[in-house]
């Protein structure tokens, strides 16, 4: 069983062929899907989809750093109310984005901060965002940390600096299509400084596609790629990279199961 841990399915781009997705990834051998929230708007068809596929499909409840704007407390309300609602299986996805607009730096801080607290208290991982932000983040992780905090950096790319420092907080680090781009560094990184042990597997579906699918629409079934890309890695077989990612996630989301 493979598990895609990071995958936005309720994506408009797929809806003229969302069951068809699924079920392709379904035959490919992956089973579960951990759907990460955006904002306010993106709740209803996440939680539809897991409706539909109960046994397949698992939501977080969280605010994006890219949606957090001047309102952000207002936003951030109406999440921690979901919180309080319903059992999710993580708090996510929430961090700092920096690539696209720093005019809310001092927000995003704050609001991952306050997610931070939520995911403590209800003893739920968080999922990571940290693009153009891995330092800024890790500080706050670290000085926030305690043994209730646990989590994965999705779609990790960093120094064998930054990786001991992720391994040290006892968090996961998400490896997606990157890995299977040429002149990314990621495939170096991995091999020579991210144990099997530390590595959960994802698409950010419908987002960087693996090669050969670069540039066009991800989706679930290309965690099979990526996975194979791993295996090649680490020099292992593919059944030791199905067999470890997978029981690295389950540990994850311990309360999805």
């Amino acid at each position: 069983m493979l598990i895609d841990t990071h995958a936005h399915l309720y994506a408009k781009q797929f809806d003229q062929d969302r069951d068809a997705t699924i079920q392709r990834a379904i035959e490919l051998g992956i089973e579960r899907f951990y759907l990460p929230n955006i904002d306010l708007e993106s709740i209803e068809g996440m939680l539809q989809l897991e409706k539909d596929y109960p046994n397949h499909c698992f939501p977080m409840m969280g605010l994006h750093p890219c949606s957090v704007k001047a309102d952000y407390k207002e936003k951030l309300k109406v999440i921690e109310q979901w919180l309080e609602k319903r059992e999710f299986c993580a708090v996510g996805e929430i961090g700092i984005d920096l690539y696209w607009d720093k005019t809310f730096f001092e927000e995003q801080k704050e609001a991952f901060k306050i997610q931070i607290d939520w995911a403590k208290n209800l003893e739920i991982p968080i999922v990571i965002h940290a693009r153009e932000s891995l330092e800024p983040i890790l500080e706050i992780v670290e000085a926030n940390y305690d043994e209730r905090l646990t989590g994965v950096f999705h779609c990790f790319s960093g120094t064998p600096a930054q990786v001991k420092r992720v391994q040290a907080l006892g968090f996961y680090m998400g490896i997606g299509g990157v890995l299977t781009f040429k002149k990314s560094g990621l495939d170096q990184l991995v091999e020579a400084h991210i144990p099997l042990q530390s590595i959960v597997l994802e698409t950010d579906a419908p987002y960087l596609a693996p090669t050969p699918y670069r540039g066009k629409r991800n989706e679930s079934a290309y965690v099979d790629l990526v996975a194979r890309k791993l295996a090649e890695v680490k020099k292992v077989n593919l059944e030791e990279i199905v067999s470890v990612t997978s029981q690295n996630a389950l540990k994850l989301f311990k309360h999805s199961i």
